[in-house]
């Protein structure tokens, strides 16, 4: 991917399993992109494609019985004077001091849904004072303080009264913005969104999105966001990752991927999006089929059952790799890359 700017962070070739008494379940197997600073990469799919996990491998809290077996997760810090050191994550322990600096600290996270997120037994004051104090030398009532104006920050009406409720006691929207106002407490230089959208209706939608790209452009954030609403990605984002069955399929700019994609997965994804410009009444195309079950993956490229450009003999025999397709796009499909 020709880009200037040097990644801040780079993922090569990971593999993360699971490895329940069932079997094995490769629910990441040889993802690798890069997330350039102040940019956002949208990482999009079905659901059970490998986008949370992918996530949670990154801050390494990947919950038992899965672990990463494989790959590098690079993150490129800053040391002073201009200089940047670059850490494989993949090489810490989950539990080390080092990794803990890290979460909150260099990356930040919104969970998927704020309501089991949070704490029901403590104010939500408390966990973000209790975040804070975590990378942060700094006494109670300076986390307090501190926790009121990022709850302000992310347009909490009333953050001093607001800081002493429970999760149950605010609407979505407002634990979407507490949720938010947790992740950035520390003042993290990667954001990743994990669906940040998906519980909330279509107004306070727009409102957390515009609240992200609000405090992108003011803190100089880098965000991945993971979503299954291109909608979201067409608005949010600069570069995309689509993933399918644990593999990045398709990777390049938001223009590209929209107006030129090439794999099949991805145009299929694209045809299913409603349109203002479709006939009325008419049915949405769909893809054929459904995800293959984890413990019964396919030989060859993992689309092939589903694809309408399936080749005999090729599709079902080799797995394609990564490799250009275009300017600044990549591509995991035979039609572009024979075996």
């Amino acid at each position: 991917m020709a880009e200037n700017q040097t990644p801040i962070l780079s993922v090569r070739d990971l593999k993360t399993y699971f490895f329940p008494d069932e079997g094995t379940v490769k629910a990441v197997d040889g993802a690798s992109f890069d997330l350039y600073p102040r940019k956002t990469l949208g990482i999009v799919g079905e659901s059970g494609c490998g986008k949370s996990v992918t996530a949670r491998s990154i801050l390494r809290i990947v919950e038992r019985p899965g672990r990463i077996v494989g790959g590098a997760i690079l993150l490129r810090r800053d040391s002073g004077n201009g200089r940047g050191t670059e850490v494989d994550l993949t090489q810490f322990d989950p539990e080390s001091r080092e990794m803990r600096q890290i979460r909150g600290g260099d990356i930040g996270l919104i969970f998927q849904e704020p309501m089991t997120s949070f704490s029901p037994v403590h104010t939500i004051g408390n966990q973000i004072v209790e975040t804070i104090r975590l990378h942060q030398d700094v006494s109670e009532q300076q986390g307090r303080r501190k926790a009121i104006e990022m709850l302000h920050l992310v347009g909490v009406p009333k953050p001093e009264r607001r800081i002493d409720e429970y999760a149950f006691q605010l609407s979505g929207g407002l634990r979407q913005r507490a949720m938010i106002a947790m992740a950035l407490a520390c003042g993290p230089r990667i954001l990743i969104a994990d669906e940040p959208t998906t519980a909330l209706d279509v107004t306070t939608q727009a409102q957390i999105l515009d609240l992200l790209r609000h405090l992108q452009e003011r803190e100089g954030m880098t965000i991945i966001l993971i979503t299954h609403n291109l909608g979201v990605v067409a608005e949010m984002c600069d570069q995309v990752v689509v993933m399918y069955l644990g593999r990045v399929v398709e990777q390049g700019p938001v223009d590209a991927i929209f107006h030129a994609p090439k794999h099949p997965y991805t145009q299929a994804l694209l045809r299913s999006i409603p349109s203002i410009h479709a006939t009325v009444r008419t049915e949405l195309p769909t893809i054929a089929g459904s995800i293959p079950h984890p413990y019964n993956r396919p030989t060859g490229c993992p689309f092939h059952p589903r694809c309408p450009d399936f080749m005999p003999g090729t599709c079902d025999r080799s797995e394609p790799g990564l490799h250009p397709a275009g300017e600044n796009q990549d591509v995991s499909c035979f039609l572009y890359h024979p075996a």
